[in-house]
């Protein structure tokens, strides 16, 4: 392959043969709605926007969430140490460790302990 993934072959500005830019003359910007939705049909690209939206408010739900949890979590060790108690309760632990992996399998294995990790630091 050449330059920019250009075969050298055919005829035309770097090896190109006519216009191979998927539909836009060679050196055109994509079109605005397929830059953000990966498509060029305007139905589908407002599907996509709308339904993108609703993904980020619920991603800026689970950040709130996420921070409050690991407040609420750092709170609960503080208490307990302060009582005298252990930094780790390695039971209960588990035992979201679980409650995650029955219900997201291996992924809710790797969120729990990134929710864990939050809440008290690393080991």
């Amino acid at each position: 392959m050449g330059p920019a993934g250009n075969s050298g072959t055919g005829s035309g500005p770097a090896g190109k043969a006519g216009n191979t830019g998927g539909g836009r003359a060679e050196g055109a910007p994509p079109a605005a709605g397929s830059t953000r939705t990966g498509t060029d049909d305007s139905a589908a690209a407002a599907r996509i926007v709308a339904i993108r939206e609703r993904i980020d408010e619920i991603d800026s739900t689970l950040i709130a969430l996420w921070q409050e949890r690991a407040v609420l979590s750092q709170e609960v060790g503080a208490t307990r140490m302060a009582s005298g108690g252990t930094r780790l309760v390695l039971s209960r632990e588990r035992e979201i460790l679980e409650r995650f992996r029955q219900v997201l399998g291996t992924d809710g294995t790797q969120l729990a302990l990134l929710l864990l990790r939050a809440g008290r630091g690393p080991l």
